[in-house]
């Protein structure tokens, strides 16, 4: 599936120096592979129509491409609820069952990281035709919402889905965008890591010691990895999540926990490097021999083995020390015990599986620092490896799910805005339009005001694509699940996002954010009217003569609280109570309770906005 309407450039390698012909519906091109092997050959736009080939042919080999078709291709990104699969989402059977559809083509980037930009997949992506067999597993927001779009285009559509669960957006975006949000110290040591991974390591592990002395006031050589640091251990019980040990004040523990475990090595073991396999540490960890650091794992929930320098390890008695951060759900040493080792360079392993004891970090700071280069909390590392080998493809659109990984940590606004800007880049298209979804709700209903997190995230969207020309908001607050942090409704989700594709790629005469606060003002009787933007079909309520989750605020976080909140025509009055109000927050909650929605219908968006006098 190529975008039609649009120059198109095909890419690929030969053996340096050859001369490719390429050929595309009778048209034929020639261009010469470099030194690298790579060549490129452009052809004029066309139009959508019937399917055609592709060949490119050289002394070193022919390729073909058959059945191609020209329409509107899609991409789209971000982590779990982007990635959940259409097997995974409510009314699955039904929707793969009749989902043949051969003017619909999908196609999903497999997982991949990369220090640096890939110009080719790791692992080479196949485009499918949509249909029983190849729906089941494809994101299912973005099967929908191209589902949706083949309704209302008459075009062929191409839908790419390139995703990692858990990820925050830092992995994706790329140099340009770490440089936007002042970022690059951290670009500059992926860049170390990928010309030397042990230099890259000891800097990193400096970079978390010193993090760690000016969080916890620990002079230098009193750190918990040190030897003869002072703690409170007690055996491991098994190598399974501290929730599971059966110990109370672990039972539901978030935060760090260090493990300790000496073993003894011949001369021979200890001459010469050796390879550290820890098994699962989950979330992530961090591990030292002798003090010396040896670095952290980079693939969260997922086996760790590090590389150990030589110099470190000594004949006799050797400790071993690990700090593992849980942040999510249980944590650990997950094993299997029987994969934990040492292995020297010289002589037998040394099995880790057991003999471990374990001691309750005295303070557990946040932010603790994770390598530039590991998956879902890296430094343009799925950029590297699941976005740059599109190189300038032309796309129809972009539809981008993300944030809860972010929830938290200040900043999202930029880092997004930042990330939009390096993708239009990447793909020559400056006015590429990027659909954003606001975060569903999840957890526990809201009873009363209080600050959110997750609230801040959504406004975060907010903020950045109304300052945005070319992006759009499609709001999920209310298609959340207070239980499951993936609800399964991805339908509506889908049509939501193509109604926003419809006003970005096709000018469809729409709000791109759909309805959300425009601004408030106070009346002369203390009240406080609320206007939107963007509403269709005035405003309605559902079950009940009030809006709920209307809040007023001074200026301190403490001080907002639930009022009463009337709908008249296309604006909301708000009922003063005599106390300070200097903003307005609206659904601020990470699971609100909504019933205000226009006649499309869609909700009113979540939102923070000031009191103008």
């Amino acid at each position: 599936m190529i975008q039609r309407d649009e120059p198109i450039t095909i890419t690929g390698s030969a053996s340096a120096g050859n001369l490719v012909t390429v050929s595309m519906g009778g048209v034929e091109r020639s261009a010469k592979a470099g030194k690298d092997g790579r060549f490129a050959a452009t052809f004029p736009p066309v139009t959508a129509g019937q399917p055609f080939d592709i060949e490119a042919r050289s002394p070193s080999g022919r390729v073909v491409s058959h059945d191609v078709l020209a329409g509107d291709v899609y991409l789209c990104s971000g982590q779990s609820n982007m990635e959940l699969e259409v097997r995974h989402a409510q009314d699955a059977m039904g929707q793969i069952r009749n989902s043949a559809d051969p003017a619909l083509r999908l196609m999903t980037i497999p997982r991949a990281v990369a220090d640096q930009p890939r110009q080719a997949f790791a692992q080479a992506p196949i485009w499918k035709t949509a249909g029983p067999d190849s729906v089941p597993d494809f994101s299912a927001a973005c099967y929908y919402m191209a589902r949706e779009l083949r309704k209302s285009a008459g075009v062929p559509i191409g839908a790419i889905a390139s995703s990692w669960g858990g990820s925050q957006i830092s992995p994706w975006m790329g140099e340009r965008a770490q440089a936007a949000v002042g970022n690059s110290a951290q670009s500059d040591l992926l860049a170390l890591h990928a010309r030397n991974a042990t230099e890259g390591e000891r800097a990193a592990s400096a970079q978390w010691e010193s993090w760690w002395r000016k969080a916890t006031g620990d002079r230098a050589g009193a750190e918990p990895w040190q030897p003869g640091a002072k703690m409170d251990w007690a055996d491991a019980p098994a190598m399974s999540a501290w929730e599971d040990w059966g110990i109370p004040p672990l039972a539901s523990y978030n935060g760090m926990v260090w493990f300790r475990r000496d073993f003894t090595l011949s001369a021979a073991q200890a001459k010469g490097e050796a390879a550290l396999s820890l098994g699962t540490l989950d979330d992530v960890g961090r591990a030292w021999i002798n003090g010396q650091p040896v670095g952290m794992g980079a693939r969260a929930w997922q086996p760790t083995t590090l590389s150990v320098p030589p110099g470190i390890l000594k004949a006799g008695r050797n400790m071993l020390i690990v700090n593992v951060v849980d942040n999510y759900d249980k944590g650990g040493l997950l094993g299997p015990a029987d994969d934990m080792a040492l292995r020297p360079s010289q002589g037998d392993a040394v099995p880790l599986g057991d003999g471990w004891r374990y001691a309750v970090a005295r303070t557990s700071p946040p932010g603790a620092p994770r390598v530039p280069w590991s998956d879902v909390t890296g430094t343009s590392t799925l950029y590297n490896g699941m976005i740059a080998p599109l190189g300038g493809i032309k796309l129809k659109g972009v539809a981008w799910y993300q944030g809860e990984s972010d929830t938290d940590i200040p900043g999202y606004a930029g880092r997004l805005a930042a990330m939009i800007a390096d993708w239009r880049q990447q793909f020559g298209q400056p006015d590429l339009g990027f659909a954003i979804v606001q975060l569903a709700g999840y957890g526990k209903p809201a009873t009363r005001p209080g600050e959110s997190g997750w609230a801040q995230l959504r406004d975060a969207q907010r903020t950045a694509v109304t300052a945005d020309a070319h992006a759009g908001l499609a709001t999920a607050v209310d298609l959340g699940d207070p239980f499951d942090i993936h609800p399964g409704e991805k339908q509506e989700l889908g049509r939501r996002l193509a109604r926003v594709m419809r006003a970005l790629a096709y000018g469809a005469p729409i709000a791109k954010s759909g309805p959300q606060a425009a601004g408030a003002v106070k009346s002369g009787d203390g009240a406080v009217i609320v206007r939107f933007t963007g509403v269709e079909g005035g405003l309605h309520l559902r079950s009940g003569v009030q809006a709920l989750g209307f809040e007023m605020c001074g200026s301190g976080d403490d001080t907002c609280r639930y009022v009463q909140a009337q709908v008249q025509g296309d604006h909301v009055i708000l009922t003063g109570d005599g106390k300070p109000a200097e903003r307005v927050r609206y659904a601020w909650a990470d699971y609100p309770v909504m019933n205000l929605y226009d006649g499309t219908p869609l909700p009113i968006g979540p939102s923070e906005v000031p009191i103008a006098r």
